[in-house]
């Protein structure tokens, strides 16, 4: 029982996966594990009540003396080499990721589960997802597992990592965790783990993993739990069992679940017992590193010094009752473990996930104790705080050391690392290895971004190169960070194992991912490093590298991901058009920055500034003002939007916006206004500062907010829920953004902006509004945060609207008394001087019905007038002497507004503090009100707004003029308002109450059936919005809008609604606010917010009883192949395919295939159907599970044999055909034949993937259609009579019938040809070609598959379905299949035939013997003897004949025949083989050993040689002579081309550097298109030649440029043009080249070229003559007249001459003549001695110009002043010219010519 004990002690985590089980609370599964100890066992995820159970039954069955399984003789933990496939155990989720999830197990072990191991109905709903979009919406792991969450798992894989290391897969599929139960052994009260399959409309059926047993989950035993999805992990207790274990009913109620203890009577048993049972053990030993217990009584477990409750060790004596729990079962040597901790085994208990202490892992902790060793399995350590951890006895020395356990014991002091913190075992686990501890980083928090690291290179991949750093520890160094520049061959560089340097780039810890660079300028730079953009202050420079590169500038990245970006002017001080040019990504740079804001992470650098060394700081204005500060300042300068100042006493310039002066906004115009350059202005604050400018306040409320410290300065102190004072900032369509001091800014979206419903949020605030607002959201990535400004969500200070009141007076008054005195006017003193409520003498000016005007001596221009209101009920007449009371002075317009009324003029009552009274409005002035309390002739002024938020969204709401308020007097006469009264105010009058009926609908929103009215809104395509009477929205969906039989195919339903109309609606349903999905629940309790409603007129009738359809039942209610109405709701682009929708809550899908029926509408099919058009679909597929709707818009739903359908191509497979998708998932195959009704010879040519084309269904099988392209199929009215028609069987063909066909393959059999989809005929070698093969291969070399060719039908087998053809010349009348140029000798036919079979019939005795056996001996072995005497090399004939006997031995004569023929032509092959090889090589070929036969096939014995007689050696010999005679003639002949590759090679030995021969040799193989051994033979050609014989080579040379050029890549030629240039001679390279190009009409690529041989080669004449040639040729005469000029001023002077007459030359022959003839005038007028130019333009003339022309010329020659010798020469050419083109008249005058010069030359000499 060793092993067992070893097995077992693996485990040590299972502490933690009970309390994680416990935890599970949080869902109904967790509430159902939390209640007791059994809960626990359910938390565990069933796996705890498995166990208790199986334990229990045993228990009962067996005598308490008798043990099952014997005890471990030692206690030891779990050991990760004991764990085997197979083994359960209990674990507790560590992490949780989208693809698996991290579980610790017992002993500090971990496993892994993975998404595919969870359950097989979660793993099914994972591979509908994949295979389609429409699946419902699956639950990710993180859905479905927590930390802490305990539950039973099995060891599913052991896999072994790279480094050796095991990791350990886990499952917990039910049907490996339950495997040891049966059907049968189910009882009630067992606690079982399974998963739930799925969910239904009463519980949810649950996976329990056992055959033929359905488990069943009613949702009332599930009702404190959530909602559970498919794939979710729960453990349950069998309430019944029925039919024998085939039904199950479960239930998950924590209280029982978690007290559920197993029994015996339950029948657990070794092969079936779980871990995470609960079960009442009694203790049988107390050992030093555990106990061994009895259970369930009958077996034995143990429990390791790790699960034993540390608090309770004393009372672990022999005999003591306990609660256990499983933590694993090893199934091999019956091992278990059990746990008596008391998060695992307590009811209502949890495993904490991580320790009390907080995350310590990685952490180094010195003068740690060690208590006690246990040998097997590890020690225990207590580290300073008293906690306790756990060393693994591989953990007490190094891995290379042997162990010395007493020496680590004895030690006083220890200093450990944390390796990780143990969840099941609820410790941590730490190491003793100096080699861990010393570790610079243990874990990837470590590791800072800009630190040094050293590590070792693991493997070179694509995308770049990864480092370990330390076992746990890796790296990528990204592909562009290898070097400053871009590695091409990085492998060169870096070896595996190699040790380097990097610096730290980025580090992720959370994903565990490192990145580094080895790019030298980063890893060597001194400067500062950027880290965070709050680094990256202007000014600064670091090293970054370009990440991209933009027209607009490049992005530069630093470390931590911190990029910015450059500008296309910061690029450079040059101007940079194209940075791709200049820049290339991963170059490091020295960058600059200009402009950095850490808040919403954008940076702008610079290169320039950079390089320019530009170091000084930006002129920052010098400042010392501090953000919060209370100021003083002077105004400088007014400006449209505000004041400039300068801040007191240092005069430090700031900004004062106009909106900041005041919190009213009426205040602030006013203020502006009276303030002028050189005023003094107190009680400002700052704040906000940035590198432009400093900004201030005088807004009282945020001056009291900044010295309060109700502020955030930054946006780390923004908390949801804060509540700021900010002011209005900016206005926008969705909201307001508020600005708060310090800079910061939120937004308020427009439904948090105020309580009221806003149709336009522009219009509700005024820019500069002070607000109060409260933090609701924080975005901290991308730094942004929402606030609300509703008055039911923000709490103002105590007295705040009192204290505004007041400061909105006194500003008032201060502009009152500004005013005053700056103009010096008495008047405006006399008006200042004026307070409301105090009384006026006056008289009466004017008095109309609505109106009077007054003057007053006092007041002597100024404008006093009372409205209606106030003269009401009073008969006023000019002149008339009156008592008015002020109302308002307004000081800019000198107006003062009185009151006459009685009530207000009357004796004034005093007030008392608190008093109540009702006020009446007299006069408003924007933000202030002038009120009268009741009848006590008192007034005082009041804000018009009672909130600093406060919004009027329309006039109606504003305080007018007559409105009564309920007034409260807080101080009877208050100082600090002039003595007035101070009050606090609500709006009073009457109030409508509303009825009970009333609140509940508009707050609780509408009910199933109501009938509402509402009026249209809006009208979009899908939908229509209808606002409702009570300002709520419902929409309309367009399936909702006529009834459905009267929507006509193409109609628009929703255009017949419009906008503004009022309409009648019935509400069927609502949507969810958040996601928007449909709900048409109609519980009587349940009403919506956003109702979805209906205008079908049937629908409306209240009498009609309105049935909630949700969507799955309305989707069953469709049938396959119905024809439907829907509408069209939006087109897929990606997946090109049209989502339509018959009902608010039925979506379905119209895939491409099933839009369009014409190819054409492919590329835009969206075009044919617009959004909200009602279409007639039909019903392809109907799924409610997962809900899936297909449909066709075609009037087809299924494919049927004979139809035509649109179809995709998706691959193109020679051997088969075009592979087709088809409509409604299904796939086609066209085979080659079926494409076209003529074939032709690339038949796959023209066809691409994703192609669409039409298609014939020919019928289907397996699954998949045979379709057909042919227009005879696709249009038979219109289509032309078919050149190769469909065969469709064998009976339609007939010997002796030409058919075309494409190859299938070539074997040894012959060539397999392709007639039809299902009929492939067969040519044997000897039918295929007239020539005698040796191989197939030759053939197969020259047939590849889908060659067309025409055969002729020889015999049908019908019965077999075999075809035979022959492709012979003569019987096909076209060209044989293999070229000439093979070289191949042909068979023999005709008379040598005949002579060959005459001979075979002379026979002795053997021959004759052979005959009488033919009807006895199987005819296999005759065939196989004439085979022998023939040349055993063509067993592809051979084949043919073993065949042919077996089929056809009747027909015995027929094959005497063929054999006969094959005869002759073997001997002929012999002799053609023998060109270059001696005598021997002409004995008869059936002296050839066996061995030579290809296939040996003739091994039966039957082989040997036939003796021949001594004639007939004869004759072979002398037929052996001739042909040897006639091919030494042959070769002899020197004017007989070689016409094989052996002709080639034995001339090449006699002149190997003939470059006329190679190239011969050359142009063989290219005949025969052998490209590849022409390229050999060129290559052998420049070995062989001399290095002598330039010329030679060159040739050689020419030819390959040649060769390349046609049949080459442009690649390959540039390669050997290169190797040309180093072999050669460069110049007549570049011009072979270039003349090349030029042949070729390859005119961009021969310019190219010139150009590069004018720069490279300008001494050379001949060069610019070419290029000028080349142009000219090309018609280029302007180019070439430039390069001429260019030329002369490239070549030597005395060149010139010659270069102009060659270009002269040039024009006449390419150009234009009389040009040509102009250069030339040109050049002899200036050397006319130059006697050769001169003959060279006579020769240009006479072949170019005209009679006269010529002449002309030949008298100017005749004149020249030049050697008589010359002249002469010049009368002679004149002579002939005439005598050839002239008259007799025109001879005669040249010869008196003559006659005059000689005699003229005679005078000179004479004198």
């Amino acid at each position: 029982m060793a092993s067992v004990e070893e097995d077992f002690p693996r485990g040590g985590a299972s502490k933690k996966a009970t309390e994680s089980k416990i935890m599970v609370q949080r869902t109904e599964v967790d509430n159902l594990f939390q209640s007791n100890e059994q809960a626990e066992t359910k938390k565990r995820k069933g796996a705890v009540r498995d166990d208790g159970k199986k334990l229990k039954k045993p228990k009962t069955v067996k005598d308490k003396s008798l043990t099952l399984n014997a005890a471990a003789k030692c206690v030891e933990i779990l050991h990760i080499k004991n764990i085997k496939e197979g083994m359960l155990m209990l674990g507790c989720v560590k992490e949780v990721t989208d693809f698996e999830v991290t579980v610790g197990l017992p002993c500090g072990l971990q496993g892994f589960l993975s998404i595919k191991n969870i359950c097989d109905s979660y793993t099914k709903l994972l591979t509908e997802l994949l295979d389609s979009a429409d699946t419902e919406e699956i639950c990710s792991l993180p859905h479905l597992f927590y930390t802490g969450m305990v539950f039973r798992c099995v060891v599913a894989k052991l896999d072994v990592a790279k480094g050796g290391s095991l990791s350990i897969q886990l499952s917990i599929n039910p049907k490996l965790v339950n495997k040891g139960l049966t059907s049968s052994s189910l009882k009630a009260g067992m606690v079982l783990s399974g998963c739930v399959e799925s969910v239904e409309d009463h519980g949810y059926i649950v996976d329990i993993g056992i055959n033929g047993t359905k488990a069943f989950l009613p949702k009332k035993a599930a009702k404190d739990a959530e909602e559970l999805k498919v794939g979710q992990y729960v453990s349950s207790q069998m309430e019944e069992v029925k039919n024998d274990g085939r039904v199950v009913r479960l239930s998950v109620s924590p209280s029982t679940v978690a007290q559920a203890c197993a029994e015996s009577k339950q029948g657990w048993n070794l092969t079936n017992l779980l871990p995470g049972l609960l079960v009442k053990a009694t203790i049988k030993k107390v050992t030093k590193h555990g106990l061994i217990l009895d259970f369930l009584s009958s077996f034995s477990g143990q429990v390791d010094f790790l699960h034993m409750e540390p608090e309770e060790a004393s009372s672990y004596i022999e005999g003591a009752e306990v609660r256990a729990c499983v933590l694993y079962v090893e199934p091999s040597t019956r091992l278990v473990a059990l746990s008596l901790r008391s998060y695992l085994v307590q009811p209502g208990t949890r495993v904490d996930p991580s320790p009390a202490g907080g995350d310590r892992i990685g952490e180094v902790v010195t003068d740690c104790k060690m208590t006690t060793m246990h040998h097997m399995s590890g020690a225990m350590l207590e580290l300073p705080d008293k906690t306790l951890a756990f060393v693994h006895r591989n953990h007490l020395k190094e891995s290379n050391e042997p162990a010395n356990e007493n020496r680590v014991l004895a030690m006083s002091e220890h200093t450990c690392r944390i390796l990780d913190f143990s969840p099941m075992d609820q410790i941590h686990f730490v190491s003793l290895r100096k080699s861990v501890i010393e570790r610079p980083f243990f874990r990837y928090q470590d590791l800072q971004a800009g630190q040094y690291v050293e590590g070792t290179v693991s493997v070179l991949l694509n995308h770049g190169m990864v480092v370990h750093l330390s076992d746990h520890i890796k790296g990528l160094v990204p592909r562009t960070h290898l070097s400053d520049i871009l590695l091409k061959n990085p492998e060169k560089k870096y070896m595996e194992g190699m040790k380097i340097k990097c610096r730290v780039l980025s580090v992720d810890a959370e994903n565990k991912k490192l990145y580094l660079t080895r790019k030298k300028a980063l890893v060597e730079s001194s400067l500062p490093l950027f880290l965070s953009y709050s680094d990256a202050r202007p000014g600064r420079v670091s090293h970054g590298y370009i990440v991209c590169i933009k027209d607009f500038g490049c992005i530069v990245r630093f470390y931590n991901n911190v990029k910015g970006l450059v500008p296309v002017n910061e690029l450079s001080s040059e101007p940079i058009i194209s940075p791709e040019d200049i820049f290339y990504v991963g170059q490091v740079l020295k960058t600059k920055v200009l402009q950095c804001d850490p808040d919403k992470a954008k940076m702008v650098l610079s290169f320039k500034a950079a390089v320019e060394g530009d170091t000084e700081e930006a002129a920052k204005p010098h400042f010392d003002c501090e953000v919060g500060k209370r100021l003083q300042a002077r105004v400088l300068k007014k400006s449209v939007n505000g004041l400039e100042v300068a801040i007191l006493p240092d005069e430090i310039r700031a900004v004062l916006p106009t909106v900041h002066l005041s919190d009213h906004m009426s205040n602030c115009p006013l203020l502006w206004e009276s303030l002028q350059e050189g005023d003094n202005i107190s009680n400002l604050i700052c704040f906000s500062k940035n590198k432009q400018n400093i900004i201030l306040t005088k807004k009282p409320t945020v001056r009291w907010s900044m010295e309060e410290g109700v502020v955030a300065k930054d946006f780390s102190e923004i908390t949801v829920g804060m509540q700021l004072i900010g002011w209005i900032k900016n206005i926008m369509s969705y909201g307001v953004f508020v600005e708060f001091p310090y800079g910061l800014v939120g937004l308020a979206p427009k439904s948090a902006m105020t309580d009221k419903f806003v149709s336009d949020a522009t219009t509700a605030f005024q820019l500069g509004q002070t607000v109060y607002a409260k933090v609701t959201n924080l975005d901290e990535e991308k730094r942004r945060f929402l606030v609300t400004l509703k008055i039911s969500e923000v709490i103002c200070p105590e007295g705040d609207a009192q204290t505004r009141l007041i400061n909105g007076l006194q500003e008032r008054r201060a502009l009152t008394e500004m005013l005053a005195m700056r103009e010096n006017s008495d008047l405006r003193q006399q008006l200042a001087a004026l307070s409301v409520g105090q009384k006026l003498k006056l008289t009466v000016d004017t008095a109309k019905d609505s109106s009077a005007t007054f003057k007053s001596d006092d007041l002597v221009s100024a404008t006093i007038l009372a409205t209606k209101h106030h003269v009401m009920g009073v008969n006023l007449t000019p002149g008339q002497k009156v008592t008015a009371v002020v109302l308002h002075v307004d000081i800019l317009s000198t107006r003062v507004h009185v009151s006459i009324l009685s009530k207000l003029v009357g004796k004034k009552k005093s007030l008392t503090e608190g008093s109540k009274y009702t006020a009446t409005v007299q006069h408003t002035d924007k933000d202030f009100a002038v009120i009268s309390l009741a009848d006590t002739a008192q007034l005082t002024v009041i804000q018009t707004s009672s909130h600093l938020n406060e919004i009027f969204l329309s006039e109606s709401e504003m305080v007018k003029a007559g409105m009564s308020l309920a007034v409260e007097v807080i101080e009877p006469s208050c100082q600090e308002v002039q003595g007035l009264p101070l009050v606090s105010w609500a709006r009073s009058g009457p109030k409508r109450q509303r009825t009970t009926s009333e609140n509940q609908t508009s707050s609780k929103g509408h009910r199933f059936g109501e009938i509402v009215q509402g009026k249209v809104r809006t009208v979009k395509p899908t939908s229509i919005q209808v606002t409702l009477e009570d300002g709520s929205t419902g929409s309309v969906h367009v399936s909702e809008v006529v009834e459905v039989s009267e929507a006509c195919q193409r109609s628009f339903p929703t255009s017949s609604v419009k906008v503004g109309s009022v309409v009648t609606a019935r509400v069927i349903g609502g949507r969810e606010a958040s996601s928007h999905r449909f709900l048409p629940f109609s519980h009587p309790k349940f009403t919506y917010t956003i109702p979805e409603l209906t205008l079908i007129p049937s629908k409306l009738d209240a009498s009609a009883d309105l049935k909630p359809v949700t969507a799955k039942e309305k989707l069953n209610s469709y049938k396959v192949g119905e024809e439907i109405t829907c509408f069209v709701s939006k087109f897929n682009p990606e997946r090109k395919s049209l989502e339509v929708s018959t009902d608010p809550c039925v979506t379905g899908t119209v895939e491409l295939l099933a839009i369009i029926t014409d190819p054409k509408d492919a590329s835009h099919p969206e075009k044919l159907y617009k959004l909200g058009q009602a279409v007639h679909a039909k019903v392809v597929e109907v799924n409610s599970k997962p809900q899936r709707l297909v449909l066709s818009l075609t009037g087809v739903h299924k494919l049927e044999t004979g139809s035509v359908t649109l179809g995709m191509v998706t691959n193109i497979q020679p051997q088969v055909g075009l592979l087709v998708k088809l409509p409604f998932g299904g796939m086609g195959t066209v085979c080659v034949t079926d494409l076209a009704d003529a074939y032709r010879p690339n038949p796959l040519d023209g066809y691409s993937k994703d192609q669409l084309l039409r298609c014939f269904l020919l019928g289907s099988e397996n699954g998949r259609w045979a379709l057909s392209l042919r227009p005879t199929r696709l249009n038979p009215q219109q289509a032309k009579p078919a050149k190769d028609p469909e065969v469709l069987s064998v009976d339609k063909l007939k010997a002796g019938q030409i058919i075309r066909g494409y190859v299938k393959s070539v074997g040894e059999q012959g060539v397999f040809i392709r007639l039809s989809k299902s009929i492939t005929g067969r040519a044997q070698l000897q039918q295929s070609t007239k020539y005698f093969v040796s191989n197939h291969k030759v053939l197969s070399e020259h047939l590849p598959p889908n060659t067309l060719l025409t055969t002729k039908i020889l015999s049908i087998d019908k019965k077999e379905v075999l075809v035979n053809l022959s492709l012979l010349p003569v019987d096909t009348g076209k060209p044989d299949v293999l070229p000439e140029s093979l070289g191949l000798p042909l068979r023999l036919i005709g008379e040598d035939k005949k002579k060959h079979d005459t001979k075979k019939k002379k026979r002795t005795l053997s021959e004759s013997e052979e005959k009488q056996a033919e009807s006895q001996v199987p005819k296999k072995k005759k065939k196989k003897t004439k085979k022998a005497k023939t040349d055993g090399n063509d067993s592809g004939v051979e084949v043919f004949f073993r065949e042919e006997e077996d089929e056809e031995e009747p027909k015995s004569d027929s094959v005497k025949v063929s054999r006969n023929s094959v005869g002759p032509s073997r001997l002929q092959v012999a002799a053609g083989f023998s060109w270059d090889v001696g005598l021997s090589s002409l004995k008869p070929a059936s002296a050839a050993p066996e061995g030579d036969f290809s296939d040996g096939e003739d091994q039966d014995g039957s082989s040997k040689p036939q003796k021949k007689s001594r004639h007939e050696l004869e004759q072979e010999k002398k037929a052996a002579e001739k042909a040897l005679v006639q091919r030494e003639a042959e070769l002899m002949d020197p004017t007989l081309q070689p016409q094989d590759a052996a002709a080639f090679e034995r001339l090449l030995l006699a002149t190997p550097n003939s470059s006329l021969l190679w190239l011969q040799y050359m142009a063989h193989h290219l005949q025969a298109t052998q490209i590849e051994q022409a390229r050999t033979v060129a290559e052998r050609a420049l070995k062989t030649i001399s290095f002598r014989e330039e010329q030679e080579k060159l040739n050689v040379w020419v030819a390959l440029l040649n060769l390349e050029n046609m049949y080459g890549t442009e690649e390959s030629l540039k390669k050997v043009f290169e190797r040309a240039l180093q072999f050669c001679e460069p110049m007549p390279v570049y011009q072979q080249l270039a003349d090349i190009y030029a042949k070729s009409d390859k005119t961009k690529e021969a310019e190219g070229l010139y150009k590069t041989m004018v720069k490279r080669f300008r001494q050379n004449k001949a060069v610019w003559l070419s290029y000028g040639t080349f142009l000219l040729q090309q018609g280029h005469s302007d180019a070439a007249s430039a390069l001429l000029q260019r030329a002369l001023k490239s070549l030597p002077s005395k060149e010139s001459v010659d270069v102009i007459a060659k270009f002269a030359q040039l024009e006449f022959r390419y150009g234009d003549a009389e040009k040509g003839r102009t250069m030339f005038d040109k050049v002899l007028t200036s050397y006319p001695k130059r006697t050769d130019l001169w003959s060279v333009f006579i020769d240009l003339m006479v072949k170019y110009g005209s009679q006269k022309e010529v002449r002309a010329l030949f008298d100017r020659v005749i004149h020249l002043s030049v050697s008589v010798k010359k002249i002469k020469f010049f009368f002679k050419r004149y002579l002939e010219y005439e005598k050839k083109h002239g008259t007799p008249q025109s001879i005669q005058a040249v010869k008196e010519k003559a006659i005059e010069f000689v005699e003229a030359k005679g005078t000179e000499a004479a004198n």
